[in-house]
Order: C-alpha cells, then sequence, then structure tokens
C-alpha cells in the first residue's frame, strides 16, 4: 500500500458513508449523482484496499458486518470533519446568512419558538429557518440537523449545550369546573375527577406528584384525552376537566384568570418536566449564523 493511498480513498469512504446513511446504493446513487454500479463500485474498491467485507448484501437491504460497523464510524467522522472546513468562511463571515435547521418538541416548538421567529428573521435578514417540529429525539448527525432543543435535566453526551430555561408541568381547570366538581385537596382526590391527559402512552395516565419527602403516584382518568396540549388547554377552558399542562402552554390562561391551578402545593412531575437545552455538535469554528441564533435564544429565553 503505497504512502498516499488513504488520501486516494477518501472519496470511497465518503461514498461508503453515504451508502449506510441511505439503507442501499440506490438511495446512495441518487444523492450523490452517480449510478448504482458505480456506487457500488466504489465500496468494492474500498473493500478490496482494506481487504475486508464491509457489507452484506442481500436482495432486500445491507447489513454492516463487524469490520463495516467500525469503518462506517471512522467515516463519518471523517465526513463530519469535512463539513467543519467546509463551514470556516461561514465562521469567519461577519454577516450572518444561510440556512439553520433547529429540531424542537411540538409544544415547544409551537407555544415559545415560532412566536419569536418575526423578531429573529427581521433582525439577521440573510438568515433563514426551518423549525422541525417533533417529539421524536432526532439525530443531528445523520439527519444534518444543526441544532436541537430537548426538554432534559441530563443533555446527552457528545453534544455541546446552552440552558434554555425551566420547563414546570401543571394541573388546572376552570373556576367552573371546580364549583360544579369541588377542588382536589390531595392528589388521590384526582380519581374523583375527569381529567385531560396526553394519552400517547399508559404511563400518561400515571401522574406523580411530590410534596417535600413525600411522593404520589394516581392513576387518573377523563372522557377527553388529547396528545397536543394546546387542545388540552381549549379543552380545561371549556370546563371539561382536569387538565395536566406545561406551564408556558397554561400561562396566557391563568393571567386571565380562564384557568386557576390546583395541587399547588406539590410539585407535578413528568418525562416532559425539566429544563429545555439547546444542543448542538462541539465545533470551534461555529458559523456565525448558528452563534446568532443560539445567542437570540439564550437573551430570549434565559433568566
Amino acid at each position: 500500500m503505497s504512502i498516499n493511498s488513504p488520501l486516494d480513498n477518501l472519496p470511497d469512504m465518503v461514498v461508503f458513508a453515504r451508502v449506510v446513511d441511505a439503507g442501499s446504493f440506490s438511495g446512495a446513487a441518487r444523492q450523490l449523482g452517480l449510478t448504482p454500479s458505480a456506487v457500488s463500485r466504489q465500496v468494492a474498491r474500498l473493500e478490496g484496499v482494506l481487504r475486508v467485507r464491509l457489507l452484506e448484501r442481500t436482495t432486500r437491504k445491507l447489513r454492516l458486518t463487524e469490520a463495516g460497523s467500525a469503518a462506517f464510524t471512522r467515516c463519518q467522522a471523517l465526513v463530519a470533519a469535512a463539513r467543519e472546513v467546509m463551514a470556516l468562511s461561514d465562521s469567519q463571515s461577519a454577516t450572518p446568512r444561510g440556512l439553520v435547521r433547529v429540531s424542537m418538541p411540538k409544544a415547544f416548538g409551537r407555544q415559545v419558538v415560532h412566536p419569536l421567529m418575526p423578531a429573529f428573521l427581521a433582525r439577521y435578514p440573510e438568515v433563514d429557518v426551518q423549525l422541525i417540529i417533533t417529539d421524536r429525539t432526532v439525530d443531528l448527525f445523520e439527519e444534518s440537523i444543526d441544532l436541537a432543543i430537548r426538554i432534559t435535566d441530563v443533555p446527552p453526551p457528545g453534544l455541546a449545550g446552552r440552558p434554555l430555561t425551566s420547563i414546570r408541568h401543571l394541573v388546572c381547570a376552570s373556576s367552573q369546573y371546580l364549583a360544579a366538581h369541588g377542588t382536589p385537596a390531595h392528589p388521590r382526590d384526582l380519581v374523583q375527577h375527569s381529567c385531560l391527559y396526553l394519552g400517547e402512552d399508559e404511563r400518561d395516565r400515571h401522574w406523580r406528584f411530590q410534596r417535600g419527602a413525600e411522593e404520589a403516584t394516581v392513576r387518573v382518568s377523563g372522557r377527553y384525552v388529547a396528545n397536543h396540549s394546546e387542545v388540552r388547554l381549549d379543552g380545561a377552558r371549556q370546563h371539561l376537566g382536569i387538565a395536566s399542562l406545561p406551564e408556558f402552554t397554561a400561562r396566557e390562561a391563568l393571567a386571565k384568570a380562564d384557568l386557576v391551578t390546583v395541587l399547588d402545593d406539590w410539585e407535578h412531575k413528568t418525562d416532559y418536566a425539566g429544563t429545555a437545552w439547546l444542543l448542538y455538535p462541539p465545533n470551534r469554528f461555529l458559523a456565525v449564523k448558528l452563534r446568532v441564533w443560539i445567542d437570540f435564544l439564550v437573551a430570549a429565553l434565559g433568566p
């Protein structure tokens, strides 16, 4: 093997990484503007140089071998490094410009981030923003997403991050509903009420509370279940029951006295409470378009 062969094989390594990401030779070929046979030849050439099989090929799908899995991790790192090199000019530019792709949970994106967008776009006229509104945990590297907002108390390893704001969940109802059905004095009283809950998982029916060292878990029920916080908010406003809501969802209704909180001396514990973190791949040469987005959100949502 000549001393220059690793550099000579860089294009084949990139093609191999793209094949794994796409899940097929044809998918990678479409992304790269090549024919499937050309992509297959480049992967075969890389296997020949390495003298190992990287992929098990079947009529239905591709499967990484053990050596292929190790090679893919390293080839993926090469692609990420190449992207950092290409971002150097952006990071040194004085004017923020280009597309910023940001993933975030549905309710937080709709009710917290979306209202801030007019001010950001007006301040940075050459920056475009794509919000990817999903409760699914995205892979920033595989899906070419620049940043993600996740609600967690433990940010995942391998990513840089900035805390944005604390997310509390409240238990709320209208005064009319409470006048008709009574106000719960203890979490166990909720079993006597119609509750508006998320309903995506059985765990969503088990509302957890803590007061000092005391803990309580109640299995709630109700006639109206919705996996959208704004729908649960409206249901509570329409006197349909007691709702579990993020504080940012309920804030306006509470200020207008459309809703009131109950069980105020208890902390409502949910999987959707914690700290909203803005996460991104660690990179010393962070593009200026990303830096201004990070600084803007921290200033808008931070303490």
